[in-house]
């Protein structure tokens, strides 16, 4: 027997849960999500010691538009009897354990995300979506893809994928032992600064050396200005959209560090250890810091790795011994392969990305009737708050609003402190 949805989900990452939260209370809408894990697993191999959130608590699952849900931070802080404890331990960015705690406490709530279901196929018939799971046959009105994101993998890198060389999404996912290894960690960026300060201080034991290598012009901070964080507000989404593609370019590539650069307690945390360890307690040094330097080559000899990496300041080529080479070189957005059927309705760009309304609704060839959405999929659409947790409660209400055509949360904001858009004036002509 077919199931009829009004909206069928597609991957349960916090991006999906938001929606899934915010719609559980509208029970005249049909909605299920599904996913293929037996349960909510957030980055589970980047939850190390000492790694800590980049974004505020408020900013879950819904409490930006549903301030009184149940599947609020503050509610889990209070269900869970650790409220008072919370505010005594005055915490200024909470730890990733928690906040994948948190997620994984709401989804196991909901009624309408189904685990161990994975979407093989999806297929439109004209009139709705069919969907082939693991578990049965669906129907649906509308989709919202939130498949998420894939390690990315230089390629060449690739030939070596194993136990010596992976992704650092996978680095707690099994147990490690660097113990006299030449470890070298690639990438600059969060993951790279967590995985370092986690080997600088052993806890897979002590390596014979460790190597931090960057493409950057430095390890550089998280830019956390009040400011800059009116890029992660409605009001410059609003104002993003509506910009030439060039212009929106180009404001990505300048807002980079706000999203991608390395917190301060995380970059303060590993200077202060590197000066114990070198100035305090004189070890002999046995790590490097590396940047302006890019990896463009890995190859095996014997038992060890050789990587060949370009010194933007020198221009030379530099040749680098390694046992281990950890990657952390971010993630890649693939099209989730149950869309192969349908993948030839959809109205990509040059570059083969979605195309998206101001409310987040793929252009398509379809049925006006029918709706596909996709989360965490629109950074070159509506800017860098897009992959960010900063804004998705109220993308998940800007969704649901369009879903039902009704005004179910109240998404509307009051100005921000800048003027990114200001109406031109006409200038009346003078008479003499």
């Amino acid at each position: 027997m077919t199931v009829r949805l009004d909206l069928a989900g597609i991957g349960v990452g916090p991006f999906n849960l938001s929606i899934a939260s915010l719609l559980e209370p509208q029970k005249h809408i049909n909605a299920t999500f599904f996913e293929s894990r037996e349960s909510f697993a957030w980055h589970p191999g980047l939850l190390l010691d000492n790694t800590n959130m980049q974004t505020m608590f408020l900013k879950d699952l819904v409490s930006a538009v549903y301030p009184e849900s149940p599947y609020s931070f503050l509610s889990y802080l209070v269900k869970n009897k650790k409220f008072y404890r919370f505010l005594s331990a005055e915490l200024s960015c909470i730890s990733r354990h928690e906040f994948s705690d948190y997620l994984a406490w709401v989804s196991q709530q909901l009624s309408n995300v189904k685990f161990s279901t994975h979407v093989e196929n999806v297929e439109f018939n004209g009139d709705s979506f069919e969907i082939q799971t693991t578990n049965g046959v669906y129907e649906a009105k509308n989709l919202c893809i939130g498949t998420g994101k894939v390690p990315f993998i230089p390629e060449c890198a690739v030939p070596h994928i194993g136990p010596s060389v992976f992704h650092a999404a996978e680095m707690g996912l099994r147990s490690r032992d660097f113990t006299n290894k030449r470890v070298v960690i690639v990438g600059g960026g969060q993951s790279g600064a967590d995985i370092f300060l986690n080997v600088l201080r052993e806890k897979w034991g002590k390596p014979a050396s460790l190597d931090w290598v960057s493409r950057r012009s430095n390890f550089q901070p998280l830019d956390e200005a009040s400011f800059t964080n009116e890029f992660f507000t409605p009001d410059y989404v609003n104002a993003f959209v509506n910009l030439a593609p060039n212009v929106k370019q180009s404001e990505i590539e300048a807002q980079k560090l706000t999203s991608d650069g390395i917190t301060q307690l995380a970059l303060l945390d590993i200077y202060r250890e590197l000066y114990h360890r070198f100035d305090v307690l004189k070890e002999d040094k046995w790590v490097r810091l590396l940047p302006h330097r890019t990896m463009n080559s890995l190859n095996i000899n014997e038992s060890e790795f050789s990587l060949g990496i370009h010194n933007a300041l020198s221009q030379q080529l530099e040749i680098h011994q390694a046992d281990i080479v950890i990657l952390a070189t971010g993630f890649k957005s693939p099209y989730p392969a149950c869309l192969n059927s349908i993948l030839p309705l959809l109205d990509l760009d040059e570059q083969g990305r979605y195309q998206l309304t101001p409310e987040f609704e793929l252009k398509w060839k379809g049925s006006k009737n029918n709706k596909i959405f996709a989360v965490n999929a629109g950074m070159h659409s509506h800017g860098i708050a897009e992959p960010q947790l900063s804004l998705m409660a109220w993308r998940s209400a800007r969704i649901i609003n369009q879903l039902t055509g009704a005004a179910v949360y109240d998404i509307a904001s009051n100005p921000g402190m800048i003027d990114w858009i200001s109406e031109p004036k006409v200038c009346e002509p003078t008479t003499v």
